[in-house]
């Protein structure tokens, strides 16, 4: 089934997903860039920190679901429906900065796609590209021991399930390509929800994000349970403390500068 993406669900903790946006454009040198696209733009946060950032180019904003499109667009900013991978064999003109942010995971052997995306940035020119590096932790191992047992399993055999790679295996990928990389990672420490209105922060979270395909894939009479037995897991993972509910989150990083010989 389609995925239906809903942009005021996933802006309810804006200020920490823009975070890592950024974070990773501080490391992006002014390179007096004319052309940018934003690939996975989501409700259009970054575009417009690219637009005040570099006022003169053309920002475009790139998101495969009509609804992050539509967000963007009403936020002024300049946006179209497309897929990663087929936006990366496109015959169009190349850009000058590339950004991707917390879209690749979502792109199953997406480091062999690294090298075409490579290819529609100029000689000179950067990509800039930040993934979830946390599929380890609780809130996705939680989700994905649940989906495999029974009744649910049948219901969500090949649903997207997003992964990632290590900031060594980005390096290497993007080297072999032919740029000079820049390639790190950060463990942040959200407090999520420190005035105790949510019960269930951490399922707000992940139900916007990485578990909403399971939660769409799962029929209506099946959903409720999963959800049930979903929260009362992800309390005991996460339990409140005195500050707020404390969600550990793992982004990994990579700058790339495309080689000009």
């Amino acid at each position: 089934m389609s995925q239906r993406w809903d942009p005021e669900h996933y802006t309810h903790y804006s200020a920490e997903r823009d975070r890592p946006f950024d974070e990773l454009l501080a490391r992006v040198p002014d390179i007096a860039p004319r052309r940018i696209v934003d690939l996975g733009c989501g409700p259009g946060h970054g575009l417009t920190r690219l637009r005040e950032r570099w006022p003169e180019a053309d920002v475009l904003g790139v998101d495969s679901s009509p609804q992050m499109v539509a967000a963007a667009r009403q936020g002024g900013a300049r946006a179209e429906v497309g897929d990663v991978r087929s936006w990366a064999f496109a015959p169009q003109q190349p850009v000058d900065l590339l950004v991707t942010t917390a879209t690749l995971q979502w792109v199953p052997g997406h480091l062999a796609l690294l090298p075409d995306l490579v290819g529609r940035v100029r000689p000179g020119g950067m990509l800039a590209m930040t993934v979830p590096g946390n599929f380890d932790e609780p809130s996705h191992t939680l989700r994905r021991e649940l989906a495999a047992r029974p009744p649910y399993a049948e219901h969500l055999a090949g649903v997207a399930s997003p992964a990632a790679h290590d900031p060594a295996d980005y390096l290497a990928a993007l080297s072999v390509a032919g740029c000079t990389v820049d390639a790190w990672e950060t463990t942040y420490l959200h407090v999520l929800d420190p005035q105790d209105q949510d019960p269930d922060p951490v399922f707000t979270w992940v139900s916007a994000t990485g578990a909403r395909p399971t939660l769409q894939a799962l029929p209506e009479e099946l959903r409720s349970d999963f959800v049930a037995e979903f929260t009362v897991a992800l309390r005991e993972a996460y339990p409140r403390t005195e500050v707020g509910v404390l969600l550990p989150f793992r982004r990994v990083f990579a700058v790339a500068r495309v080689s000009e010989g």
